[in-house]
Order: C-alpha cells, then sequence, then structure tokens
C-alpha cells in the first residue's frame, strides 16, 4: 500500500525535475529545498495514501531576481501537484523580499503580471516570463553546445569538421543528452539528424565560417554558468549554514 512517506519521496523526485532557469539545475540539487512533506488525508481518493504536500523554497539571498523565483516556485507547484498521492499543495518561498507576491500569485495561479500587479506586488511586473524562460533555455544550448564539443575536439576532431555532423555522430554522453532535451524544450531540432551546432535561436545550422565566435560564445556563456552556479552555492551554504532538507 502507497504510504504518505511514498509520497513524500515521489514529490521530492518531481521537484528533482524543476530547474534554476538561470543556473539551468535541479532545485533540489542546488539546496533551494528546505522541506518537502506530505501529510495523510482521510478523505484521499486513494484511500489516505496522499494527502497535502508543504514545500519550503529558500534562495541564496534575500533579493535574488523575483521573477526567477517565481518561475521556481510555480514550477515546483506544477511539478508536486503532478504527483499521484497529492491532492493539495502548498509551495511557499520563505525569507524572500517579494514571497508574499510570489506565494499567493503561484497558490492562486494568478500568473507573474497579476500576482505582481495586485495589492501585494510591487507592480513593476510588465510581461509574462515565458520569454525569460526561453532566454536562459537558449543559454543552456550555448553552454551544453561547448560541453558536447570541446572532448570532440580534444579527441582529435577537426574544427571544421562539426558544422558537418549531427548530433547522431557525437558519442553517447550525459553531456549530449542533457544538449538534446534543452533544445527539444526550445522546440528546436533534437534528433540524430539535427545539426550538432545550431543558432539557438533559429535552429539553422552554423557554417565553418561561423564556427570560431559561436564556439567562443559557448565557451563563455558556460563559464558564466558555472561561475553563478559555484557563487549562489556559496552564498546559500553561508546563509543557512547548519540546516538540512525535511523529506517525509
Amino acid at each position: 500500500m502507497t504510504t504518505a512517506t511514498d509520497v513524500a519521496s515521489a514529490a521530492w523526485a518531481a521537484l528533482a525535475t524543476v530547474r534554476d532557469p538561470e543556473l539551468d539545475e535541479p532545485i533540489t540539487d542546488l539546496g533551494f529545498v528546505s522541506s518537502c512533506t506530505v501529510s495523510p488525508d482521510a478523505a484521499s481518493p486513494d484511500g489516505g495514501a496522499g494527502g497535502r504536500a508543504r514545500v519550503r523554497l529558500r534562495l541564496p539571498t534575500y533579493f535574488c531576481a523575483p521573477n526567477f523565483a517565481y518561475l521556481m516556485v510555480a514550477d515546483a507547484y506544477d511539478a508536486v501537484t503532478r504527483v499521484p498521492g497529492v491532492d493539495t499543495a502548498e509551495v511557499v518561498l520563505e525569507d524572500h523580499f517579494a514571497s508574499n507576491a510570489i506565494n499567493n500569485g503561484v497558490a492562486a495561479q494568478a500568473g507573474f503580471v497579476a500576482a505582481f500587479s495586485s495589492g501585494t506586488g510591487d507592480g513593476e511586473a510588465v510581461a509574462e516570463l515565458d520569454e525569460l524562460r526561453a532566454a536562459f533555455l537558449r543559454k543552456a544550448v550555448m553552454a551544453g553546445t561547448d560541453l558536447v564539443c570541446r572532448p570532440l575536439l580534444a579527441a582529435g576532431v577537426a574544427p571544421g569538421a562539426l558544422p558537418r555532423m549531427t548530433l547522431g555522430d557525437a558519442p553517447p554522453s550525459a553531456e549530449l543528452d542533457r544538449l538534446r532535451r534543452r533544445r527539444a524544450d526550445l522546440g528546436l531540432p533534437a534528433g540524430d539528424d539535427a545539426p550538432l551546432v545550431i543558432d539557438p535561436v533559429t535552429g539553422e545550422g552554423i557554417t565553418e565560417e561561423e564556427l570560431p565566435l559561436h564556439l567562443r560564445r559557448a565557451r563563455v556563456t558556460r563559464t558564466g554558468i558555472e561561475a553563478n552556479t559555484s557563487m549562489c552555492s556559496g552564498m546559500l551554504q553561508f546563509r543557512y549554514a547548519g540546516t538540512n532538507r525535511e523529506v517525509r
């Protein structure tokens, strides 16, 4: 029989699919989930195994960008509510200057603009966050391109050969799988016959003439993401030293 603990573990696994949009890493790996619990509910449709999920999120600083924060809280809410056995969910961002607006907006499924245009927001939101999400996905594609192409070049593949290669030509790796997923998330070609190196906006293959600048941009993008990840990890550890996550 499924227990509330089982449901809580499934909820944690669902939270592992939610990524920080800028860092492109799971919020669970980053330490952004401080607790995830499920309270049994005798009225649950499956006889009490599920219930109310409660998730608490935290970020490295009090002033982390509210649009990034809203995306993570909303994505966490969507992920947890899809877990079998979760009847209702409460996802709360703690210790953030805009937590009231974000938490109320996500709970009401109101969207970013409505959340920050109401009495609980600051009135500064002017657009929903789809383009922001896409912009960070394009950065993830660039970073992933560097992670896949650098080993090929180190193994002796001539730079001029990269524009003629497809994703299917690259050796299997976790980095290649991740690059495929990010491209698919953007609606870009991600099959074996798709060009290995593409423009993350248009999806068109990069020419041999364009390749050197493209690879430099990819490396800079990857380095920037890794640096930001390291910085955020350090700030989070300092801010919440001595605390542990809770899953039950």
